[in-house]
């Protein structure tokens, strides 16, 4: 996978992930990786922003459940954190929604605007 398809910010205790291109399972978990190696993740972290507005998902069928069994195993990162996925395609949001199926330990929702998904992740911050 090569680095131009994500691109990782934080502001406001949340993490920013945008995604690029098309994008397969293994470079979500890859990018994931890639970014615990490097402590990329603060410790007042209370969730994330996945921004799949410039990228598309390539699935296979039925291979989607390996993103909750990711979060669910690395809890340290995942563990009581919400996770907003952002996409604008119609075909790209039935992924997110087979996730949020899967959520254990973390929440999850899709959401077509960053607005939206900001005051989503904010909530959990000031305990809503």
């Amino acid at each position: 996978m090569d680095a131009e398809k994500f691109r990782y910010e934080y502001k406001d205790c949340i993490v920013f992930k945008s995604y690029f291109g098309f994008i397969t399972v293994n470079d979500v978990k890859k990018s994931w990786l890639d970014a615990m190696e490097k402590n990329l993740f603060p410790a007042d972290t209370i969730g994330f922003i996945l921004d799949y507005r410039s990228a598309h998902f390539d699935i296979e069928p039925g291979q989607y459940i390996e993103i909750p069994e990711f979060y669910r195993q690395n809890p340290s990162v995942f563990e009581h954190k919400r996770i907003a996925i952002v996409t604008e395609n119609p075909e790209d949001i039935v992924y997110p929604m087979l996730i949020r199926l899967h959520d254990r330990g973390y929440e999850s929702r899709s959401f077509s605007t960053i607005d939206a998904a900001i005051q989503w992740v904010l909530e959990k911050k000031r305990g809503l």
